[in-house]
């Protein structure tokens, strides 16, 4: 008996493949043992039977068992697997556990089987060790001994292999979500370059605001929610593979025919599956992803270039909108290159102090006083021509330069509005834009007062300005609950941009704000009887009944301002009262008409009554608005949000 251990002892040791192991101890037993076969099967985490040897038995015989679930009346073999205990059939011809596999054992002779369950360290059956005689009998004493010993070597041999199995699997899958890591997404992307050209597809998903989740919530917290949206992409995708590539980055290969004719629908789906609320260490989390998707193709049929291209497409849907899927297409890659560059261009502006707040005025439509101030950013380039936000607000989509760009717009109002009031200028407030990258920070609130206490102004004087496409363009939850924190604090909220297409009357009740600044797009088409005046009355009812000021933007002309005027719009802004001016421009224009300090002055050639005249200087502005080319008016005027144009 001492042999045959040490010789299986040794194959263990030398890491010999289980099943020659395992055969090997059949033969050794046997040889021990004349007229009596052995076998020895493996029992999964399921309960499932898998043959490993049975060398003296038919290989039909392992067929039939294999894949067989443990259960009281499966052979002797899966009965003592399920009872935990050994299992003595002393006729297999006539015992009803035999039922299903009696006629091949029968036909080699054997009459007779024993089995018994081999225990992992835990003490979970992993395994049968059996011995089947061609007499009906029971085993004798010293073929238990032999069998005792032979568990014990077969309990070794499993274990080890159990944790070869376990070395594997960590390398190829990750511990946190229990799918598929990097190592198994390259070995995967091996593959694919043999597919077809056209049917297969990849998609990179990452989660949003991760780390925002594990500052707030805690790493528990965020792990569980990567598990949860690895679970939900997982089951979404079927039968396709989702990997975890790291961190909160996921990739998808993508082979069935319908996920890769429309990988819009299928990205579409599992942005859905993953976005329903999950508790997540106590705490009621919605998960939110951005997706990049390509398809492989004849041209580019490699999985480098395809990855590449994936990646290229979440850079731009991460940048562009958080929230939802860009396809891949050729020319993405110039569009990323530009946006490169207008983020270089803007972060050394940051650095060289070229960064600069102007102010366009929001006035009474009937006093034609001033009763506020937007703030618009400007930048100066080295050359010394002021450029607009319009045509730099592909940098606002980098969250460090937008996060500096408000920094530097806050700090600049902050400094401006406290030289107006200690020059006793009757200033009400001003408005400045925020950026969907701000209400991510977490921070927001504490920056604005920062940056106001620091100047010692109220923040009273503050209103800030969301766009309609960060309010709620793209149902961002983060968004309307930095709203709603931030006017439970105090401040104010204005809906910039009112009626391009994202919002709706149902979101002002959801997530209420202060202020709706009507986009220009109404007020250019303002006409006598025109429908944008219903759309426009209707707007200023509902306003009234939510408690809520209306702000016209882009007005040009006089008969827009008296249209406005007459459907009951009280306040607006555009370039018939001023284009965004600088500082020192802007303070002379509040000493002027500011609300309380602005002087009515008669001048009967206008036709005009008095409280509808303007100051020659803001009377001269419009005349230059009239005649300046298009271009020139829409670069200079108010054009893009403060900080942050979307």
């Amino acid at each position: 008996m001492l042999r045959f251990q040490n010789i299986i002892l040794e194959m263990i040791a030398t890491g010999v493949a289980l099943d020659v192991t395992a055969k090997r101890l059949c033969y050794e037993i046997e040889s021990l043992l004349p007229g009596v076969a052995c076998s020895v099967l493996r029992v999964d985490k399921n309960g499932i039977l898998h043959p490993l040897a049975a060398p003296s038995l038919p290989e039909e015989f392992s067929d039939l068992v294999k894949g067989t679930i443990i259960g009281p009346n499966v052979g002797s073999c899966g009965s003592a697997a399920f009872l935990r205990e050994p299992v003595a059939v002393t006729d297999v011809n006539t015992d009803p556990r035999w039922s299903e596999f009696k006629p091949l054992i029968v036909e080699c002779g054997f009459k007779a089987c024993w089995s018994v369950p081999i225990y992992n360290a835990e003490g979970a059956v992993f395994g049968t060790f059996a011995l089947y005689f061609k007499e009906e009998r029971v085993p004798t004493a010293h073929e238990r001994d032999l069998v005792s010993a032979s568990i014990h070597l077969s309990a070794i041999a499993l274990e080890r292999h159990d944790r070869v199995l376990e070395r594997e699997r960590r390398g190829y899958i990750d511990a946190l979500t229990d799918l598929p890591n990097r190592a198994s997404y390259d070995a995967a992307l091996e593959q694919l370059s043999d597919e077809e050209p056209g049917t297969w597809a990849l998609m990179i998903l990452d989660v949003d605001n991760l780390k925002t989740i594990n500052d707030t919530f805690g790493h528990p917290a965020g792990d569980e929610l990567l598990s949860t949206v690895g679970q939900r992409i997982a089951a979404k995708v079927l039968p396709d593979h989702v990997f975890r590539l790291g961190g909160d980055e996921f990739a998808i290969i993508l082979k069935e025919a319908d996920a890769v004719a429309d990988l819009s629908g299928t990205a579409e789906r599992i942005l859905e599956a993953v976005s329903a609320v999950a508790s997540c260490d106590g705490h009621m989390l919605q998960p939110r992803a951005t997706i990049g998707g390509a398809a492989s193709s004849p041209r580019d049929n490699d999985h480098a270039t395809v990855h590449k291209h994936a990646d290229f497409a979440l850079y731009h849907a991460k940048e562009t909108g958080r929230g939802g899927f860009v396809r891949y297409w050729p020319g993405i890659g110039t569009t990323i290159k530009q946006r490169m560059e207008v983020i270089q261009d803007v972060g050394s502006a940051l650095d060289d102090g070229r960064i600069e707040a102007y102010y366009q005025p929001v006035v009474r439509l009937d006093t034609r006083e001033i009763v506020g101030m937007e703030a618009l950013c400007r930048l100066r380039r080295p050359e010394g021509n002021i450029v607009s936000a319009g045509a730099f607000h592909q940098a606002t989509t980098d969250v460090e330069v937008s996060a500096r760009l408000t920094e530097g717009m806050l700090a600049l109002t902050a400094a401006d509005i406290r030289s107006w009031l200690e020059a006793g200028i009757p200033f009400q407030d001003i408005g400045i834009n925020i950026s969907s990258a701000d209400f991510h920070s977490g921070t927001l609130f504490d920056r604005i007062e920062a940056a106001f206490g620091r100047e010692n102004v109220p923040l009273k004087h503050v209103i800030l300005e969301v766009t309609e496409s960060v309010y709620l363009g793209q149902n961002d939850p983060v968004v309307a609950g930095e709203i709603k924190s931030l006017r439970a604090k105090g401040l104010r909220i204005a809906l910039d941009d009112f009626g391009t297409g994202f919002a709706s009357l149902r979101h002002l009740l959801t997530v209420p704000v202060d202020i709706i600044k009507i986009d220009r797009s109404f007020v250019s088409e303002l006409q006598a009887n025109h429908r944008s005046m219903a759309i426009i009355g209707g707007l200023l009812e509902i306003a009234r009944k939510l408690d809520m000021r209306v702000v016209a933007e882009g007005i040009e002309t006089e008969d827009q301002a008296n249209l406005l005027a007459e459907i009951g719009c009280n306040l607006g802004q555009g370039y018939l009262f001023s284009a965004a001016v600088p500082h020192k421009s802007a303070r002379q224009l509040l000493i002027d008409h500011a609300q309380g300090r602005a002087t009515e002055k008669a001048e009967p050639k206008s036709g005009l009554t008095d409280r509808f005249v303007a100051s020659r200087a803001m009377r001269e502005r419009t005349q230059r608005a009239k005649h300046a080319p298009k271009s020139e008016i829409r670069d200079s005027a108010d054009v893009g949000p403060v900080s942050q144009a979307n």
